[in-house]
């Protein structure tokens, strides 16, 4: 189990210990396979392929874990893998089953998947569960799954906060889940309208990121509202033929909204700083030092703004 800043409460890693050793092995049949806990993960299309041919090509190789309910053996990981199975008509499915209540069995989960992780919003999925369906207090749930308190507060305001259609659009593979976090920082009127517009223009999360920040220092909500009707107005990336979103135009976006979002800030900073103070308040070597910093910059920012033009007068730009 991944460790937070507290240590994991050890009555309950030997109750997870215990319930491993106690485990069965069985042939359970693919239809007898609940899904209980699906809605704490996520099950993305692409990936659920992965594993479909990953089955077709090489058999299972890995048992799925469950655990015994009143009519059927809940599935606690290998949703993916029971979905792909179904999929191809398997009857069974290999399954370890573990004696756990349901309980157990969500706090089992980080554990179980600590390998690739979870993501944020699965992890506060599941504090909301165990806050809210079990009535565990956030302490309780710190203890155990082994991390600090203020990390589940944190969890779960962020999944309380996000508006439950951008919540969606995640669990449809619409949005991706570190974008679905950056929209969380807006106020819950603009989420959806923001996901949205990061939808249908095909933004990556650095972009969404820098739409987010965008918003956020505008004055008002009314201000909000019209620069998100501004992007909303812009062409997606449908729009322009001929271009394709590979990964290497991807990682190329990235890059490019990542120096925005830097050059914003330094520009910002930068400019407050010299409204501020007077190059002569630094004292006569440090201002001349300063000036020769700044005669140096001009030009270059000169030719940065002429490239800017020239980038949002072909359309290269986002409108």
């Amino acid at each position: 189990m991944r460790m937070g800043t507290s240590a994991p409460a050890w009555h309950f890693v030997i109750a997870m210990a215990m319930a491993m050793a106690s485990e069965t092995f069985q042939e359970v049949p693919v239809a007898a396979l609940g899904e209980r806990l699906a809605a704490l993960r996520l099950c993305e299309a692409p990936a659920l392929e992965a594993v479909r041919r990953s089955l077709d090509r090489h058999g299972q190789m890995t048992a799925v874990v469950g655990f015994a309910a009143s009519e059927s053996i809940e599935l606690i990981d290998g949703f993916k893998r029971m979905r792909a199975a179904r999929a191809l008509g398997w009857p069974t499915l290999r399954t370890k089953v573990v004696e756990v209540d349901v309980v157990d069995a969500k706090a089992m989960l980080p554990a179980l998947h600590d390998a690739r992780g979870l993501t944020e919003l699965e992890e506060g999925w599941l504090v909301r569960s165990l806050h809210r369906d079990h009535g565990l207090l956030q302490a309780t749930i710190a203890q155990r799954l082994g991390r600090h308190k203020s990390w589940v507060s944190r969890r779960l305001m962020l999944v309380e906060a996000l508006d439950a259609a951008v919540q969606a659009d995640v669990r449809l593979g619409l949005l991706a889940p570190r974008a679905a976090v950056a929209l969380g920082q807006l106020p819950r009127g603009n989420q959806h309208a923001s996901a949205g517009i990061v939808i249908r223009r095909g933004l990556t999360v650095r972009q969404t990121e820098l739409l987010v920040s965008e918003l956020l220092e505008c004055a008002d909500e009314a201000a909000r509202a019209a620069r998100l009707a501004r992007y909303a107005e812009g062409p997606g990336p449908a729009a322009r033929p001929g271009v394709r979103a590979t990964r290497a135009t991807r990682a190329e976006a990235d890059g490019l909204a990542a120096d925005l979002r830097t050059m914003l800030q330094l520009s910002g900073r930068l400019q407050a700083r010299l409204l501020a103070t007077p190059l002569d308040a630094h004292g006569a070597g440090a201002s001349e030092v300063l000036a020769a910093g700044l005669r140096d910059l001009e030009p270059v920012l000169d030719a940065l703004a002429r490239s800017i033009h020239q980038a949002l007068s072909t359309g290269r730009a986002v409108a």
